[in-house]
């Protein structure tokens, strides 16, 4: 049978080149289970705000992963998953919980992609636990694997204004800065400034930290409730980019989620705070 005229003078394009008559369309592969799953889970967190059953989801998306072959799209929907997982934990306030969870998923730290490594480092610090993710940050950046990773310079960064200094590891800070090429010349003398005004805080702020510990430990429960509600923007604004990199559903999904975050949990939002 011979093919439409009007049909074979309007090649079709953005498939390789013209469509013959002759030859299939071809369709584009169909979502894995992982990846559907990883929707069903990023509706359940933005849509009907069950953070318990988007957790469970992911989880169940994780054992599915294990049976299809490894790729690029599969790591890709890992990663999401675990974005999806951090925050689900993160409104059900067990973000304590966020680092042995991702741990699971990747069985050691020198696995775990850079944008969940920085949401971990994000979650902490805020949190002013910064020294949970001490040891595997470390591991992470000595990993001769992850050096050579366009994200090393901005976490060895991260890892040292919000894990190092903080927590006092000076000397840990200054191996870092000298020891890594990720930092160019005019970082390397920032972050030795850095260190160098850290370190005559810590000679000069002695006799007043037992004060400013006891003051920190009575406001640790509103002040952490305050970090955690200014995080939950902070991380989606560090891994919206990502999701945009998705397909056209899983990029609304992740717009809607944006902006339920700024709505819900703008602290200009909220009524007042603590008096003092």
């Amino acid at each position: 049978m011979r093919s439409d005229p009007a049909t074979s003078a309007a090649p079709m394009r953005g498939l390789g080149g013209p469509l013959r008559s002759s030859e299939p369309v071809r369709a584009a592969p169909a979502p894995s289970a992982a990846a559907l799953l990883l929707e069903d889970a990023a509706d359940l967190l933005v849509v009907h705000l069950d953070f318990r059953a988007a957790l469970r989801t992911c989880e169940r998306a994780w054992q599915g992963l294990a049976e299809e072959p490894a790729g690029a799209s599969c790591l890709e929907v890992k990663c999401s998953l675990c974005v999806v997982g951090i925050q689900a934990l993160a409104e059900m306030d067990r973000w304590q919980e966020v680092l042995s969870w991702v741990l699971r998923c990747y069985q050691v730290p020198e696995k775990l992609p850079p944008k969940v490594l920085e949401l971990c480092v994000l979650l902490y610090s805020k949190m002013r636990e910064p020294g949970a993710v001490l040891d595997t940050v470390s591991a992470w950046l000595q990993d001769a694997g992850n050096q050579g990773l366009p994200e090393y310079r901005a976490l060895a960064e991260l890892h040292l204004r919000r894990v190092l200094l903080p927590l006092g590891c000076l000397s840990e800070a200054e191996e870092l800065v000298a020891g890594s090429a990720a930092f160019s010349e005019e970082q390397r003398l920032d972050a030795l400034q850095a260190i160098s005004t850290a370190r005559q805080q810590q000679k000069h702020g002695q006799s007043g930290s037992e004060e400013t510990q006891k003051l920190n430990q009575e406001g640790s429960s509103f002040h952490k409730f305050l970090s955690l509600l200014t995080l939950l923007r902070q991380l989606w604004d560090s891994a919206v980019s990502h999701f945009f990199a998705l397909p056209f559903r899983k990029s609304l999904l992740a717009a809607l989620l944006l902006c339920l975050l700024v709505v819900r949990f703008d602290p200009g939002r909220r009524h007042g705070g603590p008096s003092g």
